[in-house]
């Protein structure tokens, strides 16, 4: 028979199960996996320093998670979603509001992995390549900045942008940075098309927490344009990408065998379509987010994958 403690052990091992959500954290690999097969391309391979830097960006988006919890939680915006609002991929992690871990203990969460992140971006810097120092001081300033104060992005229309900025160019920039030692525009013009494709993703997962999140403030652009007009946006989000990506070959040196990526035009058509047609509800029914999801993923495994072969 379980114990109070052994059922406590439990809840906190399942919030920070939540919180490192590996469904989300793999956007993270997928990023990394375009970096490093640009920086294979112009033959560069670093695999530990590849590997230590997986587990601080791993690292930092629990963190990541786990401070934005909180923020939520104290605006209220968790507790305002409503139950058949609700989906896999929004309404927060929800550990606080479910009683998996207390404000305490998710701040705790964040500190222990942030800090961990951070020791091993100082070992990358010191130990590697000093010159990634203001790459790693860009990333944790925007990675904080999403929910926390003073900015708090996400809270004023911006946040979008930020993503764009994190897990394009600046994600991809870093894992080449750290096995080239040095920069590529090339890393950057492949970057582009993931930034769009990330913040087509965050998008969507806005439309559940419409109601939520126009009620305690929380101003992200969704909320901003309303559902209706958000939805016509959507197309232009994913189209973008694809037109990036149909100039990088002509504008880097990499293969043509990179527009692989457009494999994943399928699952941006599925998703600008029922978001278009139902952009009140489309998540009770169809499964966008996910959709939404693997248009990131698959568009990655394919470029990067394609610049590996050319």
């Amino acid at each position: 028979m379980a114990t109070d403690d052994s059922r406590a052990r439990a809840r906190v091992c399942h919030g920070v199960w939540r919180l490192a959500d590996p469904k989300i954290s793999i956007t993270s690999a997928a990023a990394m996996l375009v970096g490093t097969s640009v920086a294979v391309h112009d033959g560069h391979f670093a695999p530990g320093w590849l590997a230590i830097l997986a587990v601080a960006l791993f690292c930092m988006e629990v963190a990541k998670n786990a401070w934005g919890e909180v923020v939520d939680f104290e605006s209220g915006t968790d507790l305002a979603v409503a139950a058949e609002d609700r989906t896999d991929f929004s309404g927060g992690k929800r550990v606080i509001v479910d009683g998996l871990l207390s404000r305490a203990q998710t701040w705790g969460v964040a500190a222990a992995f942030g800090l961990t992140g951070v020791a091993l971006g100082a070992l990358i810097v010191f130990g590697r390549e000093p010159s990634v120092l203001w790459l790693g001081v860009l990333g944790l300033v925007l990675g904080w900045s999403y929910h926390g104060p003073p900015l708090r992005l996400c809270y004023r229309g911006l946040g979008e942008l930020d993503v764009v900025l994190c897990y394009g160019p600046l994600m991809v920039l870093s894992t080449y940075w750290i096995q080239a030692q040095h920069g590529s525009a090339d890393a950057i013009w492949v970057a582009a098309p993931l930034g769009l494709l990330i913040a087509a993703f965050l998008w969507v997962n806005e439309f559940p927490d419409y109601r939520a999140d126009l009620g305690v403030g929380k101003n992200n652009l969704v909320v901003r344009l309303g559902p209706h007009r958000a939805s016509r946006v959507l197309p232009f989000i994913h189209c973008s990408a694809y037109v990036v990506l149909v100039l990088v070959p002509s504008l880097t040196n990499l293969p043509w065998t990179v527009l692989a990526g457009l494999a994943a035009v399928p699952f941006s058509a599925f998703a600008c379509w029922h978001t278009w047609r139902e952009p009140t509800d489309f998540y009770r029914r169809h499964q966008v987010q996910l959709a939404s999801l693997l248009a990131f993923v698959v568009h990655a495994l394919g470029s990067g994958l394609g610049i590996l072969l050319g």
